[in-house]
């Protein structure tokens, strides 16, 4: 059987002699008069009390108001996309059913109540060569910059260069537009020319156009400073966010910095920079006023860069004066369903592209 009596602990002490002892009381140290006594003590543990505390149970109404109304604003804009789709093509149906030419494959383009013939494979052309260019020409240089800021300088020069660079974006369009047509386009006319009169220009996409400076290659150059802004931001931004540990297992493993960024910073931002180039492109897609400033309008499509043209937002925007009829107003309106179906399957591709890279990444 076990002994739950507490354990005590005893010290020799001098008992004078005679003295009477009883071995089950355990003295206490005390001093008296006339002598000492030293002894032992009990030690004992007061109990542990606990007190209850009522908890209240949370309240879940502001999860639910917030979720609701994340989903209500979601809906909305879903059915605000769609009820757009609906108007465009409810509006374009009626002419489009009355057109004499095909819609996609001709480049005439004569549009009155008493005939309908029009075609936007001119304005196809224009529009999405000239959203390439500018895209192959703004996205390595806004990648550079971007790399230069995070990377490369101080922080000094880093914050003045990329407050520079964001600085663009707050450019109007029209003063891009004026620029453009002032000052920019007459200064590369001379290479426009040079390229064009050289063996280069065989190529029809080369080929010897316009006299002016009104080309499509000098509106992309526009768009290229235009979008440049955008690319370089979001880029910037993606480069920051790249782990420190891969960083350093890249420095580790004795990469240089160029290296480092090729193994490291660059898988990493690849799905931000394909999400930041899409942005730009549409971007490209959709700008109206400097591209209907810079642009000559010519009669006779040509396929060259070197020629004019007409975009499908600045052909809208040039004749908005005729839109007084539900027909003519249907026929721009075709050409803006088609616009919105470009830049809505851009979205749509940059998103699964942007997935799939950061899932690799």
């Amino acid at each position: 059987m076990t002994n739950t009596e507490p354990k005590t602990t005893e010290a020799p002490i001098d008992v004078p002699a005679g003295a009477d002892t009883d071995p089950t009381v355990s003295p206490v140290s005390e001093k008296a008069a006339g002598g000492s006594a030293v002894a032992t003590a009990t030690e004992t543990t007061p109990p542990l009390r606990v007190t209850k505390v009522a908890m209240r149970e949370p309240s879940k109404a502001p999860d639910k108001i917030f979720s609701g109304a994340t989903l209500a604003t979601g809906i909305f804009l879903v059915a605000l996309i769609g009820a757009i789709f609906l108007f465009l093509l409810l509006t374009a149906v009626g002419p489009l059913s009355r057109n004499e030419v095909n819609f996609l494959t001709s480049t005439e383009w004569t549009v009155t109540d008493k005939r309908l013939a029009f075609g936007i494979a001119g304005m196809l052309w224009t529009t999405v060569v000239s959203s390439i260019i500018a895209m192959c020409l703004a996205v390595p240089v806004a990648i550079g910059v971007a790399l230069l800021i995070t990377h490369y300088s101080t922080p000094a020069i880093g914050r003045t260069v990329g407050f520079l660079v964001d600085l663009l974006a707050a450019v109007p369009s029209v003063v891009y537009g004026m620029w453009g047509v002032r000052v920019f386009a007459p200064v590369i006319q001379p290479f426009s020319d040079a390229v064009a009169g050289s063996w280069l220009g065989k190529i029809p996409l080369l080929a010897p156009g316009l006299q002016s400076s009104g080309t499509v290659f000098a509106a992309a150059l526009v768009l290229a400073i235009m979008i440049l802004p955008i690319v370089t931001a979001l880029s910037r931004d993606v480069f920051e966010q790249t782990p420190r540990d891969h960083i350093e297992a890249a420095w580790a493993l004795g990469a240089t910095k160029w290296e480092m960024i090729k193994t490291a910073v660059l898988p990493y931002g690849r799905s931000g920079v394909i999400a930041a180039s899409m942005l730009g492109l549409g971007r490209a897609l959709g700008e109206t006023i400097a591209v209907m400033l810079i642009l000559s309008t010519v009669r006779k499509f040509d396929w060259s860069i070197f020629s004019g043209g007409e975009t499908f937002a600045s052909k809208i925007a040039t004749n908005a004066g005729e839109l007084d009829s539900p027909t003519k107003t249907g026929a721009y309106i075709a050409a803006g369903l088609v616009l919105f179906l470009l830049t809505f399957a851009v979205n749509a591709i940059a998103r699964v592209v942007a997935a799939g890279g950061k899932a690799k990444a």
